[in-house]
């Protein structure tokens, strides 16, 4: 009886592991990076990397290109005004470069104040004590990448829903800033400069500009056409645009599509950099339940966003497309957020979601006549 007793308790503590990491599945024929004819990416945690087998063997098997969610934000990157860590970094990367990964920055500047560590927010320098710490940041970090992070997001979230550029705080909640310090601190033009000393940092290295809405925002997307332009006119070098697409089911699919073709008109590559798609529509319901109606709904959103990617943007203007972290679990939507929400394609344990299976279908290249 005893032997019985601790043979049943070995196969609990096997299943209990299983579940908590992520059962190895059986392979299928091909990966999401292997359906697609451009690069399927994942935003990536590296702590979670090192700690979980399950998300370890979902990013190593399903994706072909890395982007940091969080790890090369300057609170992570800059401790204090004359420090810099690299640790979590240099781990990601170095993990990137060992399974033949793509590694793509992000980012070098944020707009939002939940990226900068207490010091900068505190800062009181002249404008070209400012100047000197923004471009020894930049500098410092591309310079270190050199030959090993192929492209990044130098700029992030620089205009707001209205198409204006984010410089005075209008957000008096403690702590918040709807604007932004680098346009109070550097001026309007910060933009153009923070390119080209990132460029000068890595002259192979592409360059984007990464934002969010403009699916819903067609101000935004206009503010970000007339950029581009004057970059152009400038020989500004930006070489592509980051789509945040952090979506709900219920967004409308004729906003994505003309983001999509607004942003393939400038010639410039289009990167959908950061894919999430909601259930919850933003809202706490803690009664919400993922039912076969809503799994149907979200499966049809993935697919979606596959096919008009591959139907809108010309095949040597993609640059792919990234999910923002690896299972539900893990999202941001989930842990920061605390929506009761199913983003991912992937479940808590690791496991393929129905919805992984008509991304997986939306990803197959399309038939010439779909094509541009």
């Amino acid at each position: 009886m005893k032997r019985r007793s601790l043979l049943a308790l070995l196969v609990a503590l096997l299943i209990g592991a299983f579940a908590q990491f992520g059962s190895p599945a059986a392979k299928p024929d091909r990966f999401l990076w292997q359906v697609a004819d451009f690069p399927v990416g994942v935003a990536c945690d590296p702590t979670l990397l090192n700690d979980r087998l399950g998300y370890r063997r979902v990013v190593n098997d399903e994706f072909n290109s890395i982007t940091p969610e969080t790890v090369q934000r300057w609170s992570v990157l800059r401790p204090s005004k004359d420090r810099f860590d690299f640790t979590q970094s240099d781990a990601l990367v170095t993990w990137a470069i060992t399974h033949k990964k793509r590694f793509h920055g992000h980012h070098l500047l944020w707009t939002n104040p939940d990226g900068h560590p207490q010091w900068l927010r505190d800062f009181q320098g002249s404008p070209a004590e400012w100047e000197n710490l923004f471009k020894t940041h930049i500098q410092t970090v591309v310079s270190r990448y050199k030959g090993k992070i192929k492209s990044w997001d130098v700029v992030n979230e620089a205009f707001t829903e209205d198409g204006k550029l984010r410089i005075a705080n209008s957000d008096q909640t403690p702590g918040k800033d709807d604007g932004s310090i680098w346009a109070r601190h550097l001026g309007p033009d910060y933009m153009a400069r923070a390119y080209h000393y990132a460029h000068a940092a890595d002259p192979k290295a592409l360059l984007f500009y990464n934002d969010f809405n403009q699916n819903i925002s067609p101000q935004k997307m206009a503010a970000i056409e007339a950029l581009v332009k004057d970059f152009k006119r400038r020989k500004i070098p930006l070489h592509g645009l980051g789509l945040q697409f952090h979506l709900d089911i219920s967004n409308s699919n004729a906003g994505l599509s003309q983001a999509l073709r607004a942003s393939a008109k400038t010639g410039l590559l289009v990167h959908i950099s950061e894919l999430d798609v909601l259930t919850s529509n933003w809202k706490k319901n803690p009664d919400l339940i993922y039912d076969a109606n809503l799994q149907k709904q979200h499966g049809a959103k993935y697919k979606f966003i596959a096919q008009e990617y591959q139907r809108v943007v010309p095949r040597k203007q993609r640059y792919g497309i990234t999910h923002w972290n690896v299972s539900d679990g893990d999202s941001w939507i989930t842990q920061w957020l605390k929506l009761k929400d199913w983003p991912l394609l992937f479940d808590e344990n690791y496991q393929r979601k129905k919805i992984y299976f008509d991304y997986q279908n939306g990803l197959k290249p399309l038939g010439r006549s779909a094509k541009q």
